[in-house]
């Protein structure tokens, strides 16, 4: 499953005139991959606190979680089309809002040991190479599939 999904994305990203080589590669699908990871680790976190009557605050707001921007679900479990972005919709905000407030996080953080630093240090030093937005969400609906919980 996870050696397919990797094929599929690299396939993807050949096209891509942003990636060149397979360093490329595996810094776009990772910065992807992290996202996917950290929203499923936060959903467990927030779930083992509601089971002790305590309530859990995400790092991230919630409109720049994996399942706001990335991969929003219907009630059935589906991807969501009506609100997921895609093309230059999903480039930009990517862009233009995710990596900088992401990028933010090392202002905002208390220490360099904690997660939120980590982010905003990964963040300002990545960017998205990945000029087509119709191809980032190819790759996202890819990442999507993973299952990390």
């Amino acid at each position: 499953m996870f050696e397919q999904a990797f094929k599929n994305i690299d396939d993807i990203l050949r096209k891509e005139a942003g990636c060149t080589t397979e360093l490329d590669y595996t810094e776009q699908t990772s910065w992807l991959l992290f996202l996917k990871y950290l929203d499923a680790l936060e959903l467990d976190k927030a779930d083992e606190a509601g089971l002790h009557g305590k309530k859990y605050s995400f790092i991230l707001d919630k409109p720049d979680r994996w399942e706001e921007w990335a991969a929003p679900k219907n009630k059935d479990g589906e991807i969501d089309h009506n609100k997921a972005k895609t093309g230059d919709d999903l480039r930009d905000f990517v862009n233009g809002k995710l990596f900088p407030y992401l990028h933010g996080f090392k202002q905002k953080a208390s220490g360099p040991n904690t997660i939120e630093y980590k982010i905003g240090e990964i963040f300002g030093e990545i960017k998205n190479k990945i000029q087509s937005g119709y191809n980032l969400r190819e790759i996202i609906d890819h990442v999507d599939e993973l299952r990390f919980r």
